[in-house]
């Protein structure tokens, strides 16, 4: 199978393709700025900074991490 997300495809659209990927079973490795929309369909989240894994976990305890709440969501 081969799957492409046309970039002119409105973000839901393709956050709901990734999704029903995932939930056929096949495992995604996605490389998001999006910080929101990547927890959203994470199961398990890497951050890097400057290339280096600095946390890692269930996208849940990501997103409540302070310094992720800080750094990418805003608060």
């Amino acid at each position: 199978m081969n799957y492409e997300v046309d970039q002119d495809v409105p973000l839901a659209t393709s956050s709901d393709i990734i999704s029903n990927i995932n939930k056929s079973g096949i495992s995604i490795i996605l490389v998001e700025q999006n910080a929101r929309m990547a927890l959203g369909l994470a199961n398990t989240i890497y951050i890097l900074e400057v290339g280096s894994i600095v946390l890692e976990g269930a996208a849940q305890e990501v997103a409540n991490d302070e310094r992720v709440k800080k750094a990418y969501l805003g608060g």
